[in-house]
C-alpha cells in the first residue's frame, strides 16, 4: 500500500492554489501546484498523480476540460476533481460526464476537501490491495514459469513432480505455441538432474546431415567444412536432459539412429569409430499426432513406443480460457519494462476481446498480441482498442474462396509469403499468426525458396 499519495493542483489564482495545496499538505499528502493547463499536462507526463484538482477556467489556450482530457490520455487511472465557481456548476457537471470524478465549488470548505480526498484514496488503496492479491494469485497458479489455473494443466504439474527424477523418456504433444519447451524445462528443473545441462534441439530447423552432426557431433574431416572435432548435443547433455523439439520431422535414418541411442545409450560421432556412452534423459515434443504418423508409415513404431513411456498432452489455449487473464497480466508485467512502456494492467473490455478470440497460435500468439498492444498503447491500461487487430470482419471471412489451379504446396507458399509481407518480414510474428514454430517457418521459407530481398525481407 502506498504510504504517501501524490496530488496535483492546477489553478491560475495563486491564493486559491496555495491554500488548497496547504490544506492537502496538512493532511499528509505530497502536493505539486501549477498555474496553467499546459503545466499540469507536463507534470502529469513526469509523475503518477493519484488525484488532479483542475480549475475549470484557466487562461493560456487550454481550459480545465481540455486539460482533463489530455491528463486522461496519459494517466487514465488518475482521479480528476474539477474546481468551479457558482456560475459554472452546470459546466462542471458536464465535465463529469466527460470523465471527471467530482467537482468542488469555490470558496472551499477544508473539511469537505479532506473527506473527498480521503474517500478517493481509500478506494485507491483497495484497488492496490486487489492488485497485490492478484499478483499473489498469479504466483499461486505458477509452476516453473508456467501459469495456469486449469485443472488439466494442474494434473500435468502433478505428473511432472512424480516423474521429474525418473530416467524414463517423456513425449510432450500439443499444438504449436502451447509451451512444450516450458514443460520440458519444468521436468528437468524439478528433478535430480536440475544442476546439470538442459540442451534443446529443434529437429525441424536443420536438414538431415546437419541435424545428425548437431545431435551426435562429428570428427575432424568427416565432411567438407568439418575443420575440427565437435561434440554433439547428446554429449553436451550427458547426465542432464536433451530436449528434442518437433521430433516428428526427423528422417527415417535419424529415427533409426535415435532408436539405437535410446536402446543402448551409446552412439558414434559422424565420421568417428569410437563408441561413446551417454546418460542423457530424453524429452521429445511434437505438434503432430505421432500415433497417426505411425499408422501412416511416417514414423517408426518402435521409436514411438520408446519415446512414449510417459505421455504429456498439453491442452490448447482455447480449451483453458480461464488462463487467458492470468497469462495476459503476466505478459504485461514482464514485457512492459522490456519495451520501455508504463502499461500496468488490462481493462475488462480488453479481456473480453481476448476471451472471445480462439488463439490458433495458442500462448505464443497471446504473448505476441500483448506485446503488439503494449507497443501501440498510449495509456497505462490496455483497452479493447489496443487489441482491435484481433477482430475479424465476418464479411471478409465468408468472401474468401479456395484459389483455383493451385496445389496445396503452392497455397501454403502464398499464405506464408502474404503473412511475411503483412508483418514486414518479422519471423516471430509470422510464425505466431500461422500457428507454427519459427524453426518450421524457416524450414518452409527454405523449401519454397521465399525471397529475402526488400519485398520479402525476413528478420527474426
Amino acid at each position: 500500500m502506498k504510504s504517501r499519495w501524490e496530488i496535483l493542483v492546477a489553478d491560475d489564482e495563486e491564493a486559491m492554489r496555495a491554500s488548497l495545496a496547504a490544506w492537502l499538505l496538512e493532511d499528509g499528502y505530497a502536493v505539486d501546484s501549477v498555474a496553467s493547463g499546459r503545466e499540469a499536462v507536463s507534470m502529469v507526463a513526469r509523475k503518477d498523480y493519484a488525484i488532479c484538482f483542475i480549475d475549470l477556467k484557466m487562461p493560456g489556450g487550454m481550459d480545465g476540460i481540455e486539460t482533463m482530457m489530455e491528463i486522461r490520455k496519459i494517466r487514465p487511472d488518475a482521479s480528476i476533481i474539477i474546481i468551479t465557481a457558482h456560475a459554472t456548476v452546470d459546466t462542471a457537471i458536464s465535465a463529469m460526464k466527460e470523465g471527471a470524478q467530482e467537482y468542488i465549488v469555490k470558496p472551499f470548505n477544508p473539511e469537505e476537501i479532506s473527506l473527498l480526498v480521503s474517500r478517493i484514496i481509500n478506494v485507491k488503496n483497495l484497488q492496490r490491495e486487489n492488485l497485490i492479491l492478484r499478483k499473489k494469485l498469479t504466483g499461486h497458479y505458477s509452476f516453473h514459469d508456467i501459469i495456469s489455473k486449469n485443472s488439466k494443466m494442474h494434473e500435468i504439474f502433478e505428473l511432472i513432480r512424480e516423474v521429474a527424477s525418473l530416467r524414463s523418456t517423456v513425449l510432450i504433444e500439443g499444438e504449436s505455441g502451447t509451451g512444450k519447451e516450458l514443460i520440458a524445462r519444468a521436468i528437468h528443473y524439478s528433478g535430480e538432474r536440475a544442476s546439470k545441462q538442459f540442451v534443446g534441439v529443434s529437429c525441424a530447423a536443420l536438414a538431415e546431415t546437419l541435424l545428425e552432426s548437431e545431435l551426435f557431433g562429428h570428427e575432424k574431416g568427416a565432411f567438407t567444412g568439418a575443420a575440427s572435432q565437435k561434440k554433439g548435443k547428446f554429449e553436451l547433455a550427458d547426465e542432464g536432459t536433451i530436449f528434442l523439439d518437433e521430433i516428428g520431422d526427423i528422417s527415417p535414418k535419424l529415427q533409426m539412429d535415435l532408436l539405437r541411442v535410446l536402446q543402448e545409450r551409446c552412439f558414434y560421432r559422424v565420421g568417428g569409430w569410437k563408441e561413446l556412452q551417454v546418460d542423457a534423459r530424453v524429452i521429445a515434443a511434437s505438434n503432430r499426432n505421432l500415433q497417426e504418423e505411425v499408422q501412416n508409415g511416417k514414423f517408426r513404431d518402435d521409436l514411438y513406443y520408446r519415446l512414449n513411456v510417459i505421455n504429456i498432452r498439453i491442452p490448447p489455449l482455447r480449451s483453458r480460457r480461464e488462463d487467458i487473464p492470468l497469462l495476459a497480466r503476466s505478459f504485461i508485467e514482464r514485457l512492459s519494462p522490456e519495451l520501455g512502456k508504463e502499461v500496468a494492467d488490462i481493462s475488462e473490455d480488453a479481456l473480453k476481446s481476448l476471451l472471445d478470440y480462439d488463439w490458433p497460435g495458442n500462448v505464443r500468439e497471446l504473448e505476441n498480441a500483448i506485446e503488439r498492444a503494449i507497443v501501440t498503447c498510449r495509456n497505462t491500461v490496455l483497452t479493447s482498442e489496443d487489441l482491435a487487430f484481433l477482430r475479424r470482419n465476418p464479411q471478409e471471412k465468408h468472401s474468401w474462396a479456395v484459389p483455383r489451379d493451385l496445389t496445396l504446396q503452392q497455397m501454403e507458399r502464398e499464405a506464408i509469403l502474404a503473412t511475411l509481407q503483412r508483418t514486414q518480414g518479422n519471423i516471430r510474428k509470422t510464425a505466431g499468426l500461422l500457428g507454427i514454430d519459427r524453426s518450421t517457418l524457416y524450414d518452409k521459407i527454405k523449401k519454397y525458396k521465399i525471397p529475402r530481398g526488400p519485398s520479402g525481407a525476413v528478420r527474426s
